[in-house]
């Protein structure tokens, strides 16, 4: 997993509420056992018409948001079906960073697992963030997970909270198949020794 220290870039504004994980990547996509590959289905019933043509009014088909690695979203972001395709479609399009008032308790732990940084703040901060970014059209926004901060507008600044083990594991970019892989000298020798002392239990 990629590691998560300071992300800096652009900042598409998605103004929804309860934006569940059937419109973020619906079940017709959910056949796939990959990572990859599912960022062009990204949001796929309102970034595109039944004719496979982009509908221009939605943010991620407009320049400069096409290119955003952060998304400023509305209250109770990733509700619905606890399916973890979602994080991987906004991982494989580019998002790292998702900023919203609240979300779903699933979709938050499943991105922490796959290196997305789920950052909640005050709702009228948020709203202030989107206002920012609609001023200048896409402004560059920073999220710094080092100082739990997150910087946009004219040095404007908003602090946010993120579980001490959490925010460890995204710094050294540790999935919870790294996590077990730092113990790795550890599980040799107990596989080591209980072949010793049971070898009846070995498998061959």
């Amino acid at each position: 997993m990629e590691k998560f220290t300071v992300l800096t870039g652009i900042a598409a504004p998605l103004k929804m509420r309860n934006v569940d994980t059937d419109m973020i990547i619906p079940k017709q996509f959910l056949r796939t056992i990959k990572r990859t590959g599912l960022g062009k289905n990204l949001f796929n019933d309102m970034r595109y018409h039944e004719d496979g043509s982009e509908k221009t009014d939605f943010v991620l088909n407009r320049a400069p948001y096409r290119d955003a690695v952060i998304l400023v979203a509305g209250e109770n972001f990733g509700c619905g079906s606890s399916r973890e395709h979602a994080p991987w479609a906004l991982l494989d399009f580019g998002i790292r960073c998702v900023i919203a008032p609240s979300f779903a308790d699933i979709f938050y732990n499943n991105s922490f697992k796959n290196g997305i940084l789920p950052v909640v703040l005050e709702q009228s901060i948020v709203e202030d963030i989107l206002q920012q970014i609609e001023k200048t059209g896409g402004e560059n926004v920073t999220v710094d997970l080092e100082k739990r901060q997150v910087l946009y507008g004219e040095g404007k600044t908003a602090a946010f909270e993120v579980e001490e083990f959490r925010r460890t594991c995204l710094l050294q970019g540790l999935d919870d198949i790294g996590l077990t892989l730092k113990n790795e000298e550890d599980i040799q020798t107990y596989e080591q020794q209980i072949a010793a002392e049971k070898p009846w239990l070995a498998v061959s």
